[in-house]
């Protein structure tokens, strides 16, 4: 069971499969990995005492940050996620990064916000789309297009807690002119806006 993986200069903890959308262009409908080598693919979610355990195997010296990022939207496991990076910051000089689909709010039923202080660095939310119409079309998220203003009012409501908010959205998935809407959504939200690098 694959629970932190490299990728780049970065750590990568795997804690669920699961998640609120079904994108289109997610990588998990093609492969089991992101990185040509870790089997992605939880037969169960490892626990809190497994997930340290794995941690405690790596030199969280060598990178430049821990990402909570695998095959499922990590907010699925928010509680666990939070304990797990506060454990973290006890015991190691770490950046941490979650990369979500902003949709944590809804998932767990309340606003989460305020618990991001102290344990997460940078929340990173993949926008996907330049409006709620075509977001849905594109990741099916299972709370319907109120996913899409959901995402973006979490964004407002996660800055006071942590140091950076980004928006990210795919090269290669949309067209440049959907770019450059959703870069504007990022400025009236007030976040940061980054292309990433569609990976094959």
């Amino acid at each position: 069971m694959t629970i932190t993986y490299e990728l780049g200069n970065s750590l990568y903890v795997n804690i669920t499969n699961r998640c609120s959308n079904a994108c289109a262009f997610c990588l998990r409908s093609k492969h089991d990995n992101v990185n040509g080598e870790d089997d992605l693919w939880l037969e169960r979610e490892p626990t809190i005492d497994e997930i340290k355990a794995d941690f405690e195997k790596r030199n969280l010296g060598k990178y430049d940050a821990v990402v909570f990022c695998g095959f499922g939207e990590p907010t699925e496991r928010f509680d666990d996620m939070i304990k797990i990076a506060k454990w973290l910051k006890e015991n190691h000089d770490v950046q941490i990064r979650v990369n979500t689909n902003g949709q944590a709010n809804l998932i767990n039923g309340r606003d989460v916000t305020p618990e991001l202080r102290g344990a997460i660095d940078i929340v990173s939310i993949s926008l996907n789309a330049p409006t709620a119409e075509a977001y849905q079309k594109i990741c099916h998220s299972r709370y319907g297009e109120g996913a899409f203003a959901a995402l973006q009012e979490f964004a407002k409501k996660a800055k006071p807690y942590v140091k950076d908010v980004v928006f990210s959205v795919v090269d290669k998935t949309m067209p440049d002119s959907d770019i450059e809407l959703c870069r504007q959504i990022a400025e009236s939200v007030g976040v940061t806006f980054r292309v990433r690098e569609y990976i094959e």
